[in-house]
């Protein structure tokens, strides 16, 4: 079995009984499979499981912390996955929101690779709305907003990191319009 075949295995089954957050994963991985084909080929697998996992954290049996990329990457370093724990870790700028939540020390615990797969993953994560939807990563940003608060320390970390979240996107669809690909549903 293959990372991405057990990424997939592990998101459906602790994120299917959760509806939207799996509705949103599944969009996110089909996205990744596009984007893998812009990336070097020994990352394309990678992104694809990161894309499955990124959100694992939600599931209520790893819930640790109660901030979803670190009990997501806690669980996935005790299998023994260092840099995929490292990629869920520090997915779409989470570590402003670490700050804001005091877990940043912890979340330092894993790698924070800033590579062209995490830009990938950034990408994915952003034009993806929680049903699934495509969306323009302000969407995005309004739709947190709308369900978290935008006082919330999900919007306010989110709303930190967006010049670098913006930059990754920007990244991400150069490489996809070289190639020819329009933004993947």
């Amino acid at each position: 079995m293959g990372l991405s075949d057990f990424a997939a295995g592990e998101s459906e089954r602790r994120l299917a009984p959760l509806g939207r957050r799996w509705a949103h994963t599944r969009a996110v991985a089909k996205k990744a499979r596009t984007v893998a084909t812009v990336i070097a080929p020994d990352d394309a697998e990678m992104l694809v499981a990161a894309a499955y996992l990124h959100d694992v954290g939600y599931a209520p049996e790893l819930t640790g912390a109660g901030f979803h990329p670190l009990d997501g990457a806690r669980w996935l370093a005790d299998q023994g996955y260092e840099r995929l724990a490292g990629l869920v870790a520090h997915h779409s700028g989470s570590r402003h929101e670490a700050a804001r939540r005091g877990l940043d020390g912890e979340l330092r615990r894993y790698p924070d690779e800033d590579s062209l797969v995490t830009a990938a993953l950034v990408y994915c994560d952003l034009t993806t709305g929680p049903d699934g939807q495509s969306m323009t990563p302000d969407e995005r940003l309004a739709d947190v907003e709308a369900r978290h608060g935008a006082e919330s320390a999900v919007a306010l970390g989110l709303r930190d990191a967006w010049p670098e979240l913006l930059a990754a996107v920007a990244a991400v669809e150069d490489r996809l319009a070289v190639a020819g690909i329009g933004q993947p549903t």
